[in-house]
């Protein structure tokens, strides 16, 4: 995974980053690669790195509002060390889950074009053949969702997002669907605390199972 560091493939993707890279010379500002333990049984995956939080600091959902409720119920659950991601340097460490995004790099207004969805997919269908331990995967979003659809060879229309649905993959694995704890959808409560403790109450009941 680390060519991805490297990846220029999305010509409007890239020529953003080199523009943060020079207004924020401190960011990390490259593609953001998965975080956490390599042999896990789950797979987050999110819609893209945040401009001042994962594109800032170089992890999945740190450093930004959308991870404040992902680390804290990941902590709660037993997947994280700490409930709190502020730095890659801060210790922080995952339990039987790894992080990811649909897509690596820091799109414009946090909107990925169809065709960079497309193109990045091809590293998100690495990961999932990479791990044959990962029984569960959670999408954060209909982005999320449809990236893990693609990854898995299922057309777009295969299975309908839904918070808190419960989809069977046709290589057995099991994907659970989401809101996206962006600041958005909490604040509008469209996806509260309670909310996000079920689905990953469901996923612990699926691991333990």
């Amino acid at each position: 995974m680390n060519d991805l560091l490297d990846c220029t493939a999305c010509p409007r993707l890239a020529g953003f980053l080199a523009e943060v890279r020079t207004r924020q010379p401190g960011y990390h500002a490259r593609p953001v690669l998965p975080f956490g333990d390599p042999q896990a049984r789950l797979l987050v995956v999110g819609l893209a790195p945040g401009m001042h939080g994962a594109n800032r600091t170089g992890r999945p959902f740190t450093g930004d509002y959308a991870g404040i409720l992902l680390y804290a119920t990941l902590h709660e659950f037993g997947f994280a060390t700490r409930p709190e991601s502020v730095a890659a340097s801060d210790g922080l460490r995952l339990t039987d889950c790894r992080i990811t995004n649909a897509v690596k790099c820091l799109p414009p207004e946090n909107k990925p074009l169809p065709a960079e969805i497309r193109r990045c997919n091809d590293y998100l269908a690495g990961e999932l053949a990479a791990a044959p331990g990962l029984r569960v995967i959670l999408a954060l979003g209909l982005v999320a969702h449809k990236a893990v659809l693609m990854a898995s060879g299922l057309p777009q229309a295969a299975l309908a997002f839904a918070h808190g649905a419960r989809h069977v993959l046709p290589d057995g694995r099991v994907l659970f669907d989401s809101y996206h704890c962006s600041r958005y959808n909490t604040q509008t409560r469209r996806l509260t605390d309670a909310g996000f403790r079920d689905v990953f109450r469901k996923i612990r009941d699926e691991l333990d199972a």
